[in-house]
């Protein structure tokens, strides 16, 4: 059915003299039976710059192989710089079309730019919300050679998901010459370190297995962050009807190396997924409407925008209490994810660290207390100003990134010691033995 279904498509394109090229956005029929080419999605994003320049930057990571731009559009209320609390945005990088026939992976990344952009000009609640709080950097087509000439390989017959450089290996097919040897994903790679190294979530799209796949894919073994991917497969299919399966990318879809997902992961440190669509597609073209048929896809791509605040360790400290050579730390998790070697600092104005504490962990949405070593740390606090700091990073894999997050001097409590002075009871006993003494004195000297 889905054949003929775009056979009967490209008969009514052909015949009418259409072709799948717009003005602005593509047109309804076409936008949802037509797969995206590069020149019709070059139309797109620039008309989407041109009518929305408050919300829409249009830029490129670099060219492919034939000299075609992969575009990125970033989305933001860029009105603002920042959260209205004065806190840094959230950043999310989206990625399709690495395999130039997934086509529905590439109009997944594009239905989701495409939501946003919309809704914001519609004044839609949820996407108004998201571009005040987050950027969205979405590179919709990767492969633009492979996409236009309806091959899995770019012009260099390369699959350039087997070419990043995490445990790239030749013994994968079509890997090419060495890891990043493809311009297509040198500049992924450059993009993401220059643009967004402190996401907190990568998703790339792809079309074959029906998954939503976290890392690894060279080993089944769980990812370090194993409790953040749990904690959103469940809430997921607790809030979203439609069961997607969500699992190890390795036991999921099959061992791989060198991928984008793995990279962003293992190298970047994001939480990252790869986002499988289902198969069925033929030709450019979709029977079903390609908005219809990715619906659900869809709905798990605004959960994991919308929530993407929770996507790592938040450490919130509650109290501070200094006293005998000890801290006695009360701190929160407030993000989903964990982190394992968090340290309290005490730093001084110019950033030079005066004391740090031993290492501790805090698990994801969890509150822990401890008692941490502060030899020294009273008479530093009584030299000048200074403030507590809290080091961590934002999840438990080694490529995290590390924070540096100031406590608020209201929970900080320092409580001194008496000088040296005697406990108050000793005190007493010492003013009884001068009165005793003066008395005996008398006894000894009588008028």
């Amino acid at each position: 059915m889905q054949r003929s279904g775009a056979v009967v498509i490209l008969a009514i394109v052909l015949a009418s003299g259409a072709t799948p090229i717009a003005n602005s956005q593509q047109p309804g029929f076409i936008q949802e039976h037509w797969y995206h080419s590069y020149l019709t999605l070059t139309n797109d994003v620039q008309a989407w710059a041109a009518d929305y320049p408050e919300i829409v930057v249009l830029t490129t990571a670099g060219t492919t192989v034939l000299g075609r731009q992969q575009w990125i559009v970033q989305i933001s209320d860029w009105t603002h710089d920042a959260k209205a609390d004065g806190t840094p945005k959230e950043k999310v990088y989206i990625d399709g079309g690495h395999h130039g026939n997934e086509h529905l992976g590439t109009e997944l990344a594009f239905l989701t730019a495409e939501f946003y952009i919309e809704g914001w000009a519609d004044g839609n609640p949820e996407a108004v919300e998201v571009l005040q709080n987050t950027e969205l950097h979405i590179m919709i087509l990767l492969n633009a050679d492979g996409n236009d000439a309806d091959t899995r390989w770019n012009m260099n017959q390369v699959d350039l998901n087997r070419n990043y450089d995490h445990l790239w290996t030749e013994e994968e097919t079509a890997s090419g010459d060495g890891p990043f040897s493809e311009p297509e994903t040198r500049n992924n790679a450059d993009y993401m370190s220059a643009f967004v190294p402190e996401a907190d979530l990568y998703v790339t799209m792809h079309t074959g297995t029906w998954i939503l796949a976290y890392p690894w894919g060279f080993t089944p073994k769980m990812p370090s962050d194993w409790e953040l991917f749990e904690f959103i497969r469940d809430d997921i299919h607790e809030k979203i009807d439609g069961e997607l399966p969500i699992r190890n990318a390795n036991a999921g879809i099959y061992p791989t190396h060198g991928t984008s997902r793995d990279y962003g992961y293992g190298v970047m440190g994001y939480p990252c997924f790869t986002f499988e669509t289902d198969d069925e597609q033929f030709l450019l073209g979709s029977i079903q409407e390609v908005s219809e048929r990715l619906a659900l896809e869809l709905e798990v791509m605004r959960y994991l925008i919308s929530n993407v605040w929770y996507w790592r360790a938040r450490l919130s400290v509650d109290s501070i209490v200094v006293e005998d050579a000890r801290v006695e730390l009360s701190v929160s998790n407030l993000g989903r994810a964990s982190t394992a070697n968090a340290t309290l600092h005490y730093v001084d104005m110019d950033g030079s660290v005066l004391w740090h504490s031993d290492n501790f962990s805090v698990n994801a949405s969890n509150h822990t207390d401890v008692s941490l070593h502060a030899a020294g740390l009273s008479q530093l606090i009584m030299q000048g100003e200074a403030y507590f700091e809290l080091h961590y990073q934002k999840r438990v894999i080694d490529a995290a990134l590390w924070v540096h997050e100031p406590v608020n001097e209201s929970v900080v409590d320092i409580i001194e010691d008496n000088g040296g002075m005697l406990p108050s009871p000793s005190l007493i006993l010492c003013i009884l033995c001068i009165i005793l003494a003066a008395l005996r004195t008398r006894e000894h000297h009588p008028n």
